[in-house]
């Protein structure tokens, strides 16, 4: 299986930190803005990251190319079958796709993408009002919601740990972290997950990239 994207972006890196702690091998082609790689085209139409190519199969959308892998692969179970928690992990799934990347990517374009990849100005006034009113309600809500050890939905990593994590990642890349002293259990919880072997190496590599487009 092919995965078209590149892991800087939360969508990306969620796909592949599931399919790694599913012992899936994903062949990962990084692509950039407005790629116009026919493959990629055709498994996303619209020129989103991510997208699958699994043989004659193509899929986009990280969401849905994790269903599919967790239909394909059921064990380990990254959905839970029993409802209520199934449905507490679809919806912490919505909360890191929209909510949470709704806030951090008017930060992540406007401080690294545009100014440092694109080459080109950004707006610092977007991502400053981002920070300020924005991200501090999401992370409060957090604070109150994430264990003070263990996973967010049950007793075993889920979708829901991925999905609230790996947008988080992104924080270390714009010089952020989460404040420990404000909120001390969140910066724990995210320190936790993001240092399984599914985050470690693909974030090292995360990190090498940004010091040298930095330099």
């Amino acid at each position: 299986m092919i995965l078209y994207g590149s892991s800087m972006s939360p969508y990306v890196r969620k796909v592949l930190a599931c399919a790694a702690e599913k012992g899936i091998t994903l062949e990962s082609r990084p692509t950039g803005f407005r790629d116009e790689n026919p493959e990629f085209r055709a498994a996303s139409p619209f020129g989103k990251m991510p997208a699958l190519v699994d043989g004659d199969y193509n899929l986009a959308d990280s969401s849905a190319i994790i269903h599919y892998l967790e239909a394909k692969h059921p064990e380990p179970a990254l959905i839970p079958a029993e409802p209520r928690a199934r449905g507490r992990t679809i919806w912490w799934d919505e909360f890191g796709d929209t909510l949470l990347m709704g806030c951090l990517q008017k930060l992540f374009f406007n401080r690294v993408v545009a100014p440092i990849l694109l080459k080109r100005e950004g707006d610092p006034e977007v991502a400053d009002a981002a920070e300020k009113r924005e991200l501090p309600p999401l992370l409060s809500y957090l604070e109150g919601q994430v264990p003070e050890g263990g996973f967010l939905v049950g007793d075993r990593l889920t979708l829901a740990d991925v999905a609230v994590a790996s947008p988080l990642a992104n924080l270390e890349h714009m010089g952020m972290t989460v404040d420990g002293g404000r909120y001390p259990r969140l910066a724990a919880y995210v320190e936790r997950i993001l240092a399984r072997p599914s985050f470690v190496e693909r974030l090292t590599k995360e990190r090498a990239f940004m010091q040298k487009v930095a330099a």
